[in-house]
C-alpha cells in the first residue's frame, strides 16, 4: 500500500492553501480519493483550538502555542489523516508537523529536535511521505498577505528564521521534500507541483 500523503509547507504568503487545494481537486477530477485538511484543524477538536492559536488580538506564551499545534496535530492524525491513510485515500494538508519543526523550533527558539520530540508520540508513524516547500524571502511573502492572524503578523526577522529552518530540514530530507520556487507566476507554480506529486505517484494510473 502506497502512503500517499503530501503536505505544503513554508513561509506565509507562498500560495500554500492556493496550491493544495488545487492539487486536491486534481486528484479527485482524475478520480482519487482526497482529503483534504489544514493544520492547524481539520477536526472538531483541532478547529477549536485554531481559533485559540491564530487569534490576532490573543497572547499565547511559546512552549504553549508548541503544545497546543502538537494536540490539534495528535488528534487530526488519530481521527482524520491516519483512518484515511490505513484505506489507501490521498491526503493532502495545508501545513504539516513541518510547520512547527520551523515556526516554534526556529521561529520561537524552542529548538528543532525539541518540537520533533513533543510532536513524535502523538503522530507515530502518520508522518507525510512527501513534502512540497513552497520558497519565497520573507519580505516578498509578507507583502502578499491579505488577512494576517496572530502568527502571520510576526515581522520579516521572524519569518527569515523560519524560512531558513524549512530550507535546512528540505536539505535534512531529500527524498521527502521537494523544492519550489514560489516567486514565479502562479501558473509555473502549479506545473512544478503537479510534475513534483507525478514524479513520485503517477496520477493517471493512481485512481
Amino acid at each position: 500500500m502506497s502512503r500517499r500523503y503530501i503536505a505544503f509547507e513554508g513561509i506565509e504568503g507562498t500560495g500554500k492553501s492556493t496550491v493544495a487545494a488545487r492539487l486536491a481537486a486534481h486528484l479527485e477530477g482524475h478520480g482519487c480519493d482526497v482529503l483534504f485538511v489544514r493544520e492547524p484543524g481539520g477536526s472538531a477538536t483541532g478547529e477549536r483550538i485554531r481559533r485559540v492559536l491564530l487569534d490576532p488580538e490573543g497572547t499565547v506564551a511559546p512552549w504553549s502555542e508548541a503544545l497546543l499545534f502538537a494536540a490539534a496535530r495528535a488528534q487530526l492524525a488519530h481521527e482524520v489523516v491516519g483512518p484515511a491513510l490505513a484505506v489507501d485515500r490521498w491526503v493532502v494538508t495545508d501545513r504539516s508537523v513541518y510547520s512547527s519543526l520551523a515556526y516554534q523550533g526556529a521561529g520561537r527558539g524552542l529548538g528543532v529536535e525539541q518540537v520533533r520530540a513533543v510532536n513524535a508520540p502523538g503522530l507515530g508513524e502518520v508522518w507525510p511521505e512527501l513534502v512540497i516547500l513552497l520558497q519565497l524571502d520573507a519580505a516578498t511573502g509578507l507583502a502578499r498577505q491579505e488577512d494576517a492572524d496572530r502568527i502571520g503578523a510576526e515581522g520579516v526577522l521572524f519569518q527569515t528564521a523560519v524560512g531558513n529552518a524549512f530550507a535546512a530540514l528540505a536539505a535534512a530530507e531529500p527524498d521527502r521534500f521537494v523544492t519550489v520556487d514560489a516567486a514565479q507566476d502562479i501558473e509555473s507554480v502549479w506545473r512544478d507541483v503537479l510534475a513534483s506529486v507525478e514524479g513520485r505517484w503517477p496520477i493517471s494510473s493512481a485512481g
